[in-house]
């Protein structure tokens, strides 16, 4: 995690614009507001920066993240609407609603920010200093409550100041926010669901759809269940090959999920090698933890050993992942 910055602190306006977008172009994080609460930034196509993100937040869960976008051709850049999800975005966009609809082919988003699933969380913020940051940025922001984890989210800069300076690159000062709770997110799955409730009441949304909103089954926060959305418990990802931990050799045509410089007895023979991090650095080890596990699967190995991960800083996030996705089906 980058540590000992010099969070700038700007008055919105154009000049704010412009340098979000820069830093957030560069990899850095931004806070702004939105509608709902301020949030914290980054460019949903870097993973180095979205871990970097979850490193700032402290204690991170790779649990799915929102990305905001400044219109609705932008969201279906990324995301698949049906004829419901299309109306609900008619609706209420902009504004506090997060719908969950399946990825593009070519999504941009990276694995990261969707925790490896294959649908993505999508919002248009109807704030105009958030409008003025995305059009700026010309892309889409993940942007989760700019706070540290577990603390109450943030409805003014000077909340994310006391949370989050010395942690990020800049704070866009918009004020007091509106809403004040975050957005309500809805699943366009084969019914829509009501996934979390927010600034955007049940009662609206079922008026447009002309049709009660389903409610996510009992199960959803099992280690089994489909994962559905940001603030939700994310399942596993499940890849094909079986996960094996803490790994200290390598059977024949295993592949190996290694990390750091040290080589495991049976190296050479293994189906696959990748390496999350050469050097041991844990943020370049999130940022690579979904891609690598797809690429390993895609190779066909029966078994995926992954060399053993330190248990601090978002080794704990990337451990919690592995022990998901080692979960036996």
């Amino acid at each position: 995690m980058k540590t000992g910055l010099e969070t700038l602190i700007l008055p919105a306006g154009d000049a704010a614009a412009e340098a979000a977008a820069r830093t957030l172009a560069s990899g850095g994080l931004v806070a702004f507001p939105t509608e709902t609460v301020y949030g914290l930034g980054a460019d949903a196509t870097d993973a180095a920066a979205i871990a970097h993100l979850y490193a700032a937040k402290g204690r991170p869960a790779f649990n799915p993240l929102i990305a905001h976008v400044a219109d609705l051709a932008a969201a279906q850049a990324i995301g698949r609407f049906d004829a419901r999800a299309l109306l609900l975005a008619e609706a209420f966009w902009p504004g506090p609603l997060t719908l969950v609809v399946p990825k593009t082919a070519g999504c941009p988003v990276a694995d990261l920010a969707t925790a490896g699933l294959d649908t993505v969380a999508i919002r248009i913020p109807a704030h105009p200093v958030a409008q003025a940051i995305l059009r700026a940025f010309g892309g889409a922001v993940v942007a989760p409550s700019a706070n540290i984890s577990g603390h109450v989210s943030p409805t003014l800069a000077a909340h994310v100041a006391s949370d989050l300076a010395g942690r990020i690159d800049l704070i866009v000062d918009g004020g007091p926010v509106e809403v004040g709770v975050e957005s309500t997110i809805v699943g366009c799955f084969e019914a829509p669901m009501l996934l979390r409730p927010g600034g955007l009441s049940r009662e609206r949304i079922e008026a447009v759809l002309g049709a009660p909103l389903a409610r996510p089954p009992v199960e959803a926060g099992s280690d089994d269940s489909q994962p559905l959305a940001p603030g939700m418990l994310a399942s596993h990802y499940a890849p094909r090959a079986q996960v094996r931990l803490d790994a200290r050799e390598v059977a024949p045509g295993e592949a190996l999920l290694a990390f750091g410089p040290s080589r495991l007895p049976g190296l050479d023979a293994a189906s696959a090698v990748m390496n999350l991090s050469p050097a041991g650095d844990l943020d370049e080890a999130a940022a690579n933890l979904f891609g690598y596990l797809r690429s390993l699967d895609a190779k066909g190995a029966p078994v995926i050993a992954v060399m053993t991960i330190p248990e601090q800083g978002l080794g704990e996030a990337i451990n919690d992942r592995l022990r998901r996705a080692a979960v036996a089906r």
